[in-house]
Formats: C-alpha cells, sequence, structure tokens
C-alpha cells in the first residue's frame, strides 16, 4: 500500500457545505502530521486558510494522495488533471448522486479518511477517452473525458446527420438528436438516460448509444474498449453540431467535421474505502430493490 503524507484538497466552489466540509478535514489531517495542499480556486474563498496551494495541473505532481469533497462533477474535472500523474483520487460527496465521491460527509467521514490514509482501501483503474475534431484533415480541438464525448446540436433543436465508423469499418449513417460515446464509469450517468446499459467499471468496453434516432431499430452498441470510433457530421446539412465531454468541455463543429475518439494511454487511479460494492451502489443510487418481501 502507499503511503499519503502530501495531501491535495480540491472542492466544488459555490457551496457553503463543501467549505465547511473542507475546514473540517483540512483541520484533522494537520492535527494528524500530513501535509496539505489546497486547490488554488478553492483557497481564494477560504481566507486565513494558511495553507499552501497549488493549481490542479501541478497538485497532481506534488501530492501522494488527492480528496475532491464535490459531486461526481468535480471529480471528473479533477480525473481529467490528474489521471496522467497516476495519483491516487478519494471522493467525498457532496453532490447529489455520488457514484464516485462515495465517503458521505457524515460524522463518519473523519474515520472513513483515516482508514484509507492507513491503507484500508480497495484502488480501481478507471479509462479516459479523448476526443480530436478534424476540419479538413486539421485539427481544430481536443478534450478529454472519464464518463462521455456526446455529439449533440448544441442550441439547435433539430437532427443531426451523420456516419459512424468503428475500427475503420462503416457501421451506418443515421439522422438523430446525436450519439453518445461512454466508458464503463460513463454507463450509470448520461448513457443510462439515453437507454445504454448499465457496465461494470472493470469492463473494457465502450458503449455507444443514439439519441432518439430516427430508426427504432437503431440500438446501443457496446464495443472493445481499445476500439477507435470516428464520427463524421453528414457536410450535407446546416446544422452546427458540438462535441461535449464530460458535459464540462465543448468543441463547436461544422457539416463535414470527423470526430475521433480513443482510449486515453493514461488512466484514473480511484480509491475507495474497504467495502466498496458496485451493486451496492446501483442499488442505492437508482433505487433498485434489495429484499422484495419487506
Amino acid at each position: 500500500m502507499e503511503e499519503f503524507r502530501n495531501i491535495g484538497i480540491i472542492g466544488r466552489l459555490n457551496s457553503k457545505k463543501v467549505i465547511e466540509t473542507i475546514k473540517r478535514l483540512k483541520r484533522y489531517l494537520i492535527e494528524e502530521g500530513y501535509h496539505v495542499i489546497l486547490e488554488d480556486r478553492i483557497a481564494d474563498v477560504m481566507p486565513g486558510h494558511g495553507m499552501q496551494t497549488s493549481k490542479v495541473s501541478i497538485l497532481g505532481e506534488i501530492c501522494d494522495l488527492v480528496i475532491v469533497v464535490g459531486g461526481d462533477g468535480s471529480l471528473l474535472g479533477a480525473a481529467r488533471a490528474l489521471a496522467k500523474f497516476n495519483t491516487p483520487v478519494l471522493g467525498i460527496n457532496r453532490g447529489r448522486l455520488g457514484f464516485l465521491t462515495d465517503i458521505s460527509p457524515d460524522d463518519d467521514m473523519l474515520q472513513a479518511v483515516q482508514d484509507v490514509l492507513d491503507g484500508e482501501y480497495v484502488e480501481e483503474r478507471r479509462f479516459l477517452l479523448d476526443a480530436e475534431v478534424k476540419r479538413d484533415g486539421n485539427p481544430i480541438g481536443s478534450a478529454a473525458a472519464l464518463n462521455d464525448v456526446v455529439l449533440h446540436p448544441g442550441k439547435s433543436a433539430r437532427m443531426i446527420a451523420f456516419d459512424l465508423y468503428i475500427e475503420g469499418q462503416f457501421v451506418y449513417s443515421l439522422r438523430s438528436d446525436g450519439l453518445i460515446v461512454s466508458t464503463p464509469t460513463g454507463s450509470t450517468a448520461y448513457s443510462l438516460s439515453g437507454g445504454g446499459p448499465i457496465m461494470h467499471p472493470r469492463l473494457d468496453a465502450l458503449v455507444l448509444v443514439p439519441m432518439f434516432p430516427h430508426t427504432l431499430s437503431s440500438r446501443p452498441i457496446v464495443v472493445d474498449g481499445k476500439s477507435e470510433i470516428k464520427i463524421v457530421a453528414s457536410a450535407d446539412q446546416d446544422i452546427y453540431p458540438t462535441v461535449s465531454c464530460d458535459g464540462q468541455n465543448h468543441i463547436p463543429c461544422a457539416p463535414g467535421d470527423a470526430i475521433t475518439i480513443r482510449k486515453k494511454a493514461h488512466k484514473l487511479k480511484l480509491i475507495h474505502p474497504k467495502g466498496h460494492n458496485f451493486y451496492e451502489i446501483c442499488r442505492t443510487k437508482l433505487g433498485w430493490a434489495s429484499n422484495l418481501g419487506e
């Protein structure tokens, strides 16, 4: 097990509850002799914190562990910044669902964190995606995603026409509200809302989910995680679609643009408390029945 001494803290902005949790966490870690580094943006709204601060892009270099206080959205942003450093990430849930940030900010929070610091944890590797948009063969934008890469109409309410290729093989031409390309991590997010399957996080697979397709025969497709996905927006349309990565980074596109999506070289090292159970999380977060006889 790794030894955690230098601990970074990232928090969701504009939340009093997050600030309260970070102050409590910071105080405890300092009392226990750990070196704490705050992300500079959250430090700006905590006057008098007296801590070392750092940009997220640097935290991965100087920390043994980064704790994210917020919702899954906060962890998605941290994941994209930290994956290349192989820095373990632990989530404390101050959001809604909390599929990724699975420590509750209740009375047992500090004990759960201490257990992790003592080596009592489960480690997972989650792969990310790289998306690149080319126009006339020239790159015009790129972004990474832990959950999903989504082609959608942007501000338009009209359908997009596009061609789909997997590993260079033509799959179909489709008219729809777009296409979701999701990792197993993202299969419980937007992909699930679009009718995609739930995939266990350890799977090396991608799911492609058409959004409100113009044909009833278009169904989600699960493919090998190493597959290269290429989407070409039809040149014979006046829709200017958008590619969104994790719903946080957006690349404006034009008719004829080609979007290539492939697995990122670096994986996220995600830490969970001992006893972490994916199916229990699904039961809790998605409202699955635990005992029909009760």
